[in-house]
């Protein structure tokens, strides 16, 4: 048996197996990817590597075996996800595998937002396999606003369309921990985890933060979703990726990622990380 995780090269990924290795022999962990040379750093750590990809459902054949644990990180493509997604579920039931996670969304079956639509179906496909399986619901990571500062910096300015909404974020290192300690702990199977942030914080908030650590004004602008959409256009992201964004601000506005729950610091054995924490880390680096 295996403690298997998917799309292993990704960022996400990348933070599970250094969890996992922390813990567990290497010789028990897999990592599948598509890009042997991206793994050879994993494969020098000796973790073993299995070489596939979401969208060619005939390389999965091999990715999985009976009785390993795995984790299925959700692709990034948008659009193509349920396929993708779909092909690895088939795959893992095949092989018979022990337990079947998966990085959902915060919300689960009740999330209305348009990034939300292909997890739910993902969802359904694993309930219909009769795998065993474990939902970890992802609220949004704070990389997802640190990781790129630099037009905030240019225009010190935090631009968005969420009014007044908070986002209970909390680090992709943070909902690493907790997958691993699914991965390797019991009592996991037929649950469904809605995992945030410990802390849920306002763009207001987070341009005083900004403010607060570069010693500048740097304040939050509220737009219309209209006028939001064509700043993102303008900036060159491609219109459909756009509107999922602008979507996702709504989604923030109406309070659908503000959820505290506590059960990522639970799982994770530690409090999740402090907003400051990450915007400090962030600037370290721009």
């Amino acid at each position: 048996m295996s403690i298997v995780v998917t799309g292993a090269t990704g960022h996400l990924g990348r933070l599970v197996i250094d969890e996992l290795l922390a813990t567990v022999p290497a010789q028990r962990i897999a990592a599948v990817v598509r890009d042997k040379e991206k793994a050879a750093d994993l494969a020098a750590r000796g973790v073993e590597l299995r070489i596939a990809d979401y969208s060619e459902p005939e390389s999965l054949a091999g990715a999985f075996r009976a009785g390993d644990r795995v984790l299925l990180i959700s692709g990034s493509e948008v659009g193509q996800r349920v396929a993708q997604h779909t092909a690895v579920v088939e795959a893992a039931k095949a092989a018979g595998v022990a337990q079947l996670a998966y990085t959902g969304v915060l919300g689960g079956p009740d999330a209305d937002f348009l990034l939300a639509a292909e997890h739910k179906v993902t969802e359904q496909r694993i309930l219909e396999s009769g795998l065993p399986y474990t939902f970890l619901r992802h609220g949004w990571y704070t990389e997802n606003y640190t990781g790129n500062l630099a037009p905030v910096l240019e225009h010190n300015a935090v631009v968005a369309s969420a009014g007044e909404g908070r986002v209970a974020s909390a680090t992709r290192a943070d909902y690493a921990a907790a997958a691993a300690a699914v991965l390797t702990g019991d009592g996991h199977l037929g649950k469904a985890y809605e995992l945030s942030g410990d802390v849920a914080w306002s763009f207001a908030e987070y341009a005083a933060e900004l403010s607060r650590q570069t010693g500048r004004t740097i304040a939050y602008t509220n737009v219309p979703a209209e006028a939001h959409l064509g700043i993102l256009t303008g900036a060159g992201v491609p219109e459909p990726f756009a509107e999922v964004l602008v979507d996702v601000d709504a989604a923030v506005g109406r309070g659908l990622l503000a959820g505290t729950t506590g059960d990522l610091a639970r799982l994770s054995g530690r409090p999740t990380t402090p907003l400051a924490d990450s915007v400090a880390a962030a600037l370290a680096t721009a």
